[in-house]
C-alpha cells in the first residue's frame, strides 16, 4: 500500500512537471516574440525620429531663407523694383507655406514615432512578464525533478507553488493585451 501511495504521487509530480514545463515553452516563445517586436518598434521609432529631425532641418532653412529675404526687402524696399518686390514676396509667402507644411508633418511624424514607442514600451512589458513566469517555471521544474530524485513530498509541494506563480505571472502577461483590446472597442472600461 505504501509503494502505491508512494508510486501514486509520483505521476502527479511528472504531471506537474510537465504541464510546468508546457508553460516555460509557451512563456519563453511568447517573451522571444514581444521582445522581438520590442526591437523592431523601437528600430521604426529611431527611423521616424530621423524623419523628423530632417523635416526640422528642412524647414529651419526655409525659416533663414524667408527671415533673410525679409529682411532684405524691409532694408531694399523703396531701391526696389515693384516687380521685384513682388517676387520678393512672392518668394517668402512660398517659404512661409512650405514652413506651415513642415511643421504640420513634423505634428504628423511626431505622433507616429510617440506610437512607436508606445508599442515598444508595451512590448517590453510583455516581454518581461513573460521573463518572470519564465524563471518561476524553470524554478518549479528544478525542484520537481528534485523531489522525484530524492522522493521528497514537501519539495513538490514547494514546486507546485513556485509552478503556479509562474502560471499566474503567464496570464498576467497577456493582461495588458487583454486591457488592450476591451478598450480598443470600448468594451467593460
Amino acid at each position: 500500500m505504501s509503494d502505491e501511495k508512494q508510486e501514486r504521487w509520483l505521476n502527479y509530480l511528472a504531471i506537474t512537471t510537465v504541464v510546468f514545463a508546457v508553460f516555460a515553452t509557451l512563456s519563453s516563445f511568447n517573451g522571444g516574440k514581444h521582445s522581438t517586436r520590442a526591437i523592431l518598434c523601437q528600430e521604426k521609432a529611431t527611423d521616424t525620429w530621423s524623419q523628423y529631425q530632417s523635416k526640422s532641418v528642412k524647414g529651419y532653412l526655409y525659416e533663414m531663407q524667408r527671415d533673410k529675404l525679409s529682411m532684405e526687402l524691409e532694408e531694399k524696399g523703396g531701391d526696389l523694383d515693384p516687380k521685384l518686390q513682388a517676387g520678393y514676396r512672392k518668394t517668402i509667402a512660398r517659404y512661409t507655406d512650405a514652413i506651415g507644411r513642415y511643421e504640420k508633418e513634423k505634428k504628423e511624424i511626431m505622433e507616429k514615432a510617440r506610437s512607436c514607442e508606445k508599442n515598444r514600451d508595451d512590448a517590453q512589458v510583455h516581454s518581461r512578464h513573460f521573463g518572470y513566469a519564465i524563471i518561476f517555471l524553470q524554478i518549479a521544474i528544478l525542484l520537481s525533478g528534485v523531489a522525484g530524485f530524492v522522493k521528497n513530498k514537501p519539495v513538490w509541494w514547494l514546486s507546485i507553488v513556485t509552478g503556479i506563480a509562474g502560471i499566474v505571472l503567464f496570464f498576467e502577461a497577456f493582461s495588458p493585451l487583454i486591457e488592450n483590446l476591451l478598450q480598443k472597442y470600448h468594451l467593460f472600461i
